[in-house]
């Protein structure tokens, strides 16, 4: 969640269909001999190894200005890959944005890379591109040994002044800026600043050593964005899930589109970099997602503590909205995983009547039945003494995130067997 609660907007799912039309097959009709059928080229089964949620644009004065100079973003792995490529994305800015150079490379420490495991990136087999506004931009796939659990560095040098605009706010991870100039692919960076967000970059997928991989896709807020976790120690509860899941040589990603402030059914234009709503992101953030074979949703706890209260969001408008991204989730074949929403007394929007939407609202999360399969955060992280509250042990201390602890029981409550097939 943002530090500061979004101004009041009015609640509402918005359900966005787009509906593809297409013309009678004439040619075949018409045609008196077909040519010779050629034989499809294999597809590569690609995953995603790593993915955060771009959102935005921030407010004017607080927003990232970049001129002639190169980003270095550093991001962490999940599973292991034989080639990789990118995906940036341009879908909050207003103007082009221009990519002088790129270059994808393990990185050894702070802004440095690995000898001899840079590869420039190419788009189109062109070493440059332009990202049209609203639009997002694959790279061409590279030759890279990528490790599972590994530190990358995606370096963009960027030609001219540009703000950022689409960005994931909240990294919990260290990345850099370096002084004027194009240093895509030198080994150490100049470095003139530092930052903790993850500005134009969306996603990196693998082709994966195991030859086939699917992806877990973690779509939340604040807690699956991991707030109040120690930066730079990759220690929110998607990545100890894929520790668990490397551990036991599963071939299953983790993909964490989580975002801080987030709600499923509503957006807030005080709260840009807080996201559009799940409902709204969920083809580009989940469905998008290369490799998905599942969701895991853990969503609404902001939908209760922003609504009024005097009106508080009702379970009811909740479990609309749960129903739409198991529906969604279902249609594109992936397994809808939904969590529990974990305990809030003590923090500054707890009420009793925002408290009873969440207990009504996991009330039916747990025995529905509407979900594939239910993972109970709220029994994992409650104080067994006072059940609306955070275990001491677990509470980062605004008693609503957890801390490292209460992150890592959450990933050792999640069945692993979960994932042994999509």
């Amino acid at each position: 969640m943002p530090a500061q609660t979004p101004s009041a907007a009015p609640r509402s799912i918005m359900a966005r269909r787009h509906f593809l039309q297409a013309g009678p097959a004439l040619a075949a009709a018409l045609a008196t001999a077909a040519p010779p059928a050629r034989a499809a080229a294999p597809l590569e089964a690609w995953c995603a190894t790593w993915g955060t949620a771009p959102a935005g644009p921030p407010a004017a004065a607080s927003t990232l200005a970049i001129a002639n100079q190169t980003l270095r973003l550093i991001v962490h792995t999940s599973i292991a890959g034989s080639r990789v490529r990118v995906r940036l994305s341009n879908e909050m800015g207003s103007t082009p944005l221009r990519i002088g150079a790129a270059q994808i490379g393990l990185r050894s420490s702070g802004a440095n890379i690995v000898a001899g495991s840079a590869r420039d990136l190419r788009f189109g087999g062109r070493s440059f591109a332009t990202i049209p506004p609203g639009a997002p931009l694959v790279s061409d796939p590279v030759d890279l040994a990528v490790p599972a659990l590994a530190d990358l560095a995606v370096s963009l040098y960027l030609p001219d002044s540009v703000q950022a605009t689409t960005l994931h706010d909240m990294a919990a991870q260290t990345s850099y800026i370096s002084s004027s100039g194009d240093y895509a692919s030198a080994p150490s960076l100049p470095v003139q600043k530092t930052i903790g967000s993850w500005p134009f970059l969306a996603e990196v997928d693998v082709l994966p050593a195991s030859g086939t991989a699917r992806a877990v896709v973690a779509l939340g807020d604040s807690i699956t964005d991991g707030a109040r976790s120690s930066s730079n120690t990759n220690r929110r509860w998607p990545d100890w899930l894929s520790r668990r899941l490397q551990q036991e040589s599963l071939p299953v990603a983790v993909v964490n589109r989580g975002i801080s402030g987030n709600c499923l059914l509503t957006d807030y234009a005080s709260a840009l970099i807080a996201g559009h709503d799940c409902l709204e992101r969920f083809d580009r953030d989940v469905l998008a997602t290369t490799g998905a074979g599942w969701l895991f949703a853990l969503i609404g706890i902001n939908d209760i503590v922003y609504s009024p209260s005097s009106n508080t969001i009702s379970a009811d408008e909740l479990i609309a909205g749960y129903l739409q991204l198991i529906a969604r989730a279902r249609l594109r074949g992936l397994r809808a995983i939904g969590a529990t929403l974990t305990p809030f007394e003590g923090q500054a929007y707890y009420t009793p009547a925002r408290e009873a939407a969440r207990q009504h609202a996991n009330d039916w999360i747990r025995n529905a039945g509407a979900w594939d399969a239910v993972v109970d955060f709220d029994q994992v992280l409650r104080d067994p003494a006072q059940p609306g509250r955070l275990n001491p042990a677990c509470d980062s201390g605004d008693h609503l995130h957890p801390n490292d602890a209460g992150y890592q029981l959450m990933a050792q409550a999640v069945p692993l067997n979960l994932f042994i097939s999509a």
